[in-house]
């Protein structure tokens, strides 16, 4: 590496955040990238540690060393074109991933980790910001269509990689704009939606064709779940009309909590609540669900709960408290008992640090009606846990005033009738049965459909949605055309 020795002279750097009693009266983003003499250091922390773990822990194998190196020798340009070559999309990644990539670095060990998720934010936004993102539009064109169902990360990034290989592409969104959940489900404090536009935009120029407002496959489907559809397209007119279809949807059915009180109105799952907020931030049209003033329950202790904590936040909730049914895990992993692999432990999230009272191994037991029709408190047990399993405590039983609830714990399976809608077998969860490895990979049981991302995987990260919809771009050339250039 150019600093052998940067991984013992400095250390890590985190980036800089807008003050918490500030940034909660906005939406916009608050993360600030790192200066270029900051990121040069950073970069020199890298260590020559003859194994990149980092590679194999990042989903879509950024060769992370490699930009680290020329960050730190002053080559953003070029360090661009090394993370573009596995990463569609770094400016979503750089903001919003976890990063496992920094859980496997070395320097991890026993120190720091290099910050390669602020690195990688650097990079990308001085990318944009000195002009050297452009479309890369197809030489040649094939001849061949593809149809693209579902705009989420996984259906863009196989959608780029076929329309540069010179297919015809067309994404089709059963929502009013692009993006999936990285457009109405990640708050706008997070990922400002004009981040994701851009790509969009760079993506029409290449030739891709987006048609919203389209729903593929069922006529409806069921209620709240977002759709804006207007328009309803068969499976059979798009396998028809199409050489070949990916999909590419979202989980999207949520977790139910079927417990005394689950009808009582202000209790609510998570995107009910996330998603018109989103669209109040675009439109200004105003969020049906206003939290000001009131005590909110969080129930759910994953990224979707630590969104409703943030929104709330910005409401102005007179309380917030977060339910976690699994034990508390620890504040520090055991590292030489875990590493490379991520880690369970505590993680606390900018949303959290902005005022969330946490609470866990709670066992949610009803909602108590205010009389009226609403929920006015929340039902609950403390747990015990032992050899993985749970046990209600005697005498642990507890009411806190709840205003709003908000479901946050997770989702199952993709949308009803969209894979029967195609024929396309599905897994024992109840996703598209898919292999990804192995001759016919990401291909379904139906000749010329194809599965990526969250319809196939289940619910899972946006790096893991980038990886898939790139493997499967590949596949899908290969289809098309007998062999592929695109890379796995």
């Amino acid at each position: 590496m150019g600093k052998p020795t940067g991984f013992i002279e400095f250390q890590r750097l985190s980036e800089g955040y807008e003050a918490a009693d500030t940034r909660v009266k906005h939406y916009k983003e608050f993360v600030s990238s790192l200066s270029d003499s900051d990121a040069k250091t950073q970069g020199a922390r890298c260590m020559d540690c003859g194994i990149p773990f980092c590679n194999n822990g990042c989903p879509v194998n950024n060769i992370i060393p490699d930009w680290n190196d020329l960050v730190y020798r002053g080559n953003a340009r070029q360090a661009l074109d090394v993370l573009h070559s596995t990463n569609n999309f770094p400016d979503f990644t750089g903001r919003i991933c976890p990063a496992p990539c920094e859980t496997a670095c070395t320097l991890g060990i026993n120190a720091e980790p290099v910050g390669i998720k602020s690195i990688e934010h650097y990079i990308i936004d001085k990318g944009w910001e000195n002009g050297w993102i452009a479309p890369q539009p197809a030489s040649v064109k094939t001849g061949k269509k593809v149809a693209v169902v579902g705009s989420g990360p996984a259906g863009l990034a196989a959608a780029q990689q076929l329309a540069r290989a010179g297919h015809d592409v067309t994404v089709f969104e059963k929502n009013s704009h692009i993006g999936g959940l990285l457009r109405r489900g990640i708050p706008d404090f997070k990922l400002e939606k004009t981040i994701v536009q851009r790509r969009v935009a760079q993506m029409e120029a290449e030739g891709v064709v987006f048609r919203t407002n389209v729903l593929v496959g069922p006529d409806s489907i069921p209620a709240g779940i977002c759709n804006d559809a207007t328009e309803v397209i068969s499976a059979e007119t798009l396998k028809s009309q199409f050489d070949a279809v990916i999909l590419s949807g979202g989980s999207e059915i949520p977790r139910d909590l079927p417990v005394p009180g689950r009808e009582l109105a202000g209790v609510h799952y998570a995107l009910e609540f996330l998603i018109p907020q989103n669209k109040e931030v675009e439109t200004g049209v105003a969020n049906p669900i206003n939290v000001k003033g009131k005590h909110v329950v969080v129930i759910g202790g994953g990224d979707t709960g630590s969104d409703c904590v943030g929104t709330s936040n910005r409401h102005g909730a007179a309380s917030i408290t977060q339910f976690e049914v699994m034990p508390m895990p620890p504040v520090q992993e055991n590292k030489p008992l875990v590493w490379p692999y991520w880690p369970i432990k505590l993680r606390t999230s900018s949303s959290h640090d902005e005022g969330c009272d946490r609470d866990f191994s709670v066992l949610t037991k009803g909602f108590v009606s205010d009389g009226n029709g609403r929920v006015k408190a929340l039902q609950g047990v403390r747990l015990s846990w032992e050899g993985g399993k749970m046990a209600e405590i005697p005498g642990s039983e507890f009411e806190i005033p709840a205003d709003a609830v908000f479901l946050a714990m997770g989702f199952t399976n993709p949308v009803g009738g969209v894979l029967e809608a195609f024929g396309v077998n599905k897994d024992a969860r109840g996703n598209a049965a898919a292999t990804t490895d192995g001759p016919g990979c990401y291909a379904t049981n139906v000749k010329g459909v194809f599965a990526a991302g969250d319809i196939r995987r289940g619910q899972s990260l946006v790096v893991w949605a980038i990886r898939e919809g790139r493997q499967c771009a590949r596949e899908v050339d290969a289809f098309l055309m007998g062999s592929s250039v695109l890379p796995r």
